[in-house]
């Protein structure tokens, strides 16, 4: 099949008017349909309304440590909570901390601090003349406006099939050391779904950086959203903490995790785990800044999920309805767009977004016409720093949210505007 770009100037012509057409049935529809944010569908927040029974009025609200969870105190979460995210953290229950219901906020907080009072003996960032950071992208838009809104300068890195491109990330932390930090969500990443490899991660705790203060932030915001049941269809993902112990940067890493997309967004619970030593100082600053957390909500949640058993079953319900949705975006992708040169995608095994590469200098007219056809999308740009993605061609693709039949129709709409705005960029360069 000859790609668009092969096609004569009379061929594209009556292609372009076909695709007119197509598009103005579209429009007519007036269809309201959304793929603009990575939220659960519906069925999704029903698996989890039995935890909402858990704690009625009568119920025992004292944790295992015989903690009445209605009172002042345990700042650093219930014993039992901390277990239960320790094994998504990958780490060990003392090394964590469990906090409210947004790892965001944890990583706010955690920046701020090191703004603020800096990390471990160093300096605070805010006292230095200039503050960067490494994003590797196509990447996760809420990270990048956390570092913006510090004033922090960010500097991208290209997101490669196994993770960031880690000879520019060594070159460029080993000659700077204003660059302190490092986006990563490592698991299934927002939004290409791309799994670090060992040899990534390893390479991230070995290298040599001129900032003694450098840390990865490390958002496991997917590390049980795999899409597929058997472990041989799950990517797997080499812890980065034991990594750094075994370099002999035991301090470098932060790690984040939640259950937002596990129960409710909005009202799961969030952790972070460190080293002893960071641990230790967040917590020192925690105490002036809270007393604790909404423990009520930690022992909802550990009397919910008794062990990970437990939380692997009910992911597997939320692949169950995620799955197909997912499947259906990649099939209509390839029935519409394979060998028209009009694009390339993800296929990720897990996470909740799919990432498409459109011709460089068409991302903003699709969405542009996607949203005047009635479908919703994520913002061209959204997934580089300060919204500017300097090729014009990445979309992320967010599947979860409409019911199935709803998403159908999005993406037929989606593949149209794809094609049309490939179509009139080929013919104004003719």
């Amino acid at each position: 099949m000859s790609t668009y770009a092969d096609l004569s100037a009379a061929e594209l012509e009556t292609l372009h008017a076909q695709l007119e057409e197509e598009y103005a049935g579209y429009k007519a529809k007036e269809l309201k349909l959304n793929m603009a944010r990575g939220k659960p569908a519906a069925a999704q927040l029903d698996l989890s309304m039995p935890m909402l029974d858990i704690l009625a009025s009568d119920a025992d609200y004292r944790s295992e440590d015989g903690t009445d969870c209605r009172n002042y105190g345990v700042l650093d979460g219930l014993p039992e909570a901390k277990a239960l995210m320790a094994s998504m953290l990958d780490d060990e229950a003392d090394n964590v901390i469990v906090f409210g219901n947004a790892s965001l906020s944890i990583m706010y907080d955690t920046v701020a601090r090191c703004w603020t009072f800096g990390t471990l003996g160093s300096k605070p960032w805010c006292t230095l003349d200039t503050v960067k950071w490494l994003c590797p992208t196509p990447g996760y838009d809420r990270h990048f406006g956390v570092t913006e809104a510090f004033g922090i300068e960010m500097i991208t890195v290209p997101m490669l099939a196994d993770g960031p491109d880690m000879d520019e990330v060594e070159r460029l932390v080993a000659e700077d050391e204003s660059i302190k930090g490092i986006w990563c969500v490592p698991k299934y990443s927002n939004p290409g779904g791309v799994t670090y490899s060992d040899e990534v991660v390893e390479r991230l705790a070995n290298m040599e950086c001129a900032a003694e203060d450098f840390r990865i932030f490390w958002d496991n915001a997917y590390c049980v959203h795999h899409l597929y049941d058997d472990a041989s269809e799950q990517d797997h993902l080499k812890d980065i903490g034991d990594a750094c112990i075994e370099a002999g940067n035991p301090d470098r890493y932060f790690k984040f995790a939640s259950t937002s997309k596990v129960t409710f967004p909005g009202a799961g619970i969030s952790a972070m785990a460190a080293s002893p030593e960071n641990i230790a100082e967040i917590k020192k600053r925690m105490g002036v800044q809270t007393i604790g957390y909404d423990k009520l909500n930690q022992l909802r949640h550990v009397r919910f999920f008794q062990d990970e058993d437990d939380l692997a079953a009910h992911m597997a319900k939320h692949a169950a309805i995620v799955r197909p949705k997912f499947e259906l975006v990649c099939e209509k992708l390839g029935a519409g767009l394979e060998g028209t040169g009009c694009g390339a995608w993800s296929n990720p095994r897990g996470g909740y977004f799919i990432s498409f590469d459109a011709p460089e200098g068409t991302a903003k007219r699709i969405v542009g016409l996607a949203k005047e056809a009635g479908v919703v999308m994520t913002g061209a740009g959204a997934t580089y720093p300060y919204k500017n993605d300097p090729a014009d061609s990445n979309i992320r693709i967010a599947p979860t949210l409409p019911p199935l039949e709803e998403l159908e129709e999005a993406m037929d709409v989606f593949v149209c505007c794809v094609k049309l705005a490939a179509v009139e960029q080929l013919l104004e360069a003719r």
